[in-house]
């Protein structure tokens, strides 16, 4: 039969995997895949070092004792950090776009037509309601490993970022 083509309707997509050079008009370069997992891993470890002392608090934990007074100044001093940590976050996020593994990784959050992203933006729409629908049983967890995932499309871009209308670029 001529002019027949035959499409396989359960072939694999064919979006591209590879950082292949993308044309951009208006001038926004897309991070890359492994320096966002690496601002990622910054911004993770700097949470995890704040979490520490409470975490050690919680350990010297006894029944019989009760939790002492070192276990609470440590717990109270994670807290104090945590918060402290939070609004040094959302200070730099409202005035740059930048967590602290992004701006020590040369990144910002940008709008997708470059402008600045809010503050009220981000946190809802792009950390807010993503953990609310990463709870929901059964579905969460699907969600919760498909957002990573999306990074591998052609635009570089996670579930969250497409919630939000935002792309991580280089600053």
């Amino acid at each position: 039969m001529e002019g027949f083509e035959y499409r396989n309707p359960y072939a694999a997509p064919a979006a591209q995997v590879v950082a292949a050079p993308v044309d951009h008009d208006d001038g926004l370069e897309p991070a890359d895949r492994g320096r966002r997992l690496l601002a990622y891993l910054i911004d993770c470890g700097i949470y995890f070092a704040a979490m520490l002392p409470a975490v050690i608090g919680a350990l010297r934990f006894k029944p019989e004792r009760g939790i002492g007074a070192l276990g609470g100044s440590l717990i109270l001093f994670s807290l104090v950090c945590i918060i402290a940590l939070f609004v040094y976050w959302c200070v730099l996020m409202h005035r740059d776009g930048q967590s602290i593994g992004k701006r020590v990784m040369g990144m910002r959050i940008v709008r997708t037509d470059g402008s600045r992203a809010s503050l009220r933006r981000m946190l809802v729409l792009r950390y807010f309601v993503p953990g609310l629908v990463g709870a929901i049983p059964y579905v969460g967890w699907a969600f919760s490993l498909a957002n990573p995932l999306w990074i591998f499309g052609e635009e570089r871009r996670c579930l969250h970022d497409l919630f939000c209308d935002t792309m991580v670029v280089n600053a």
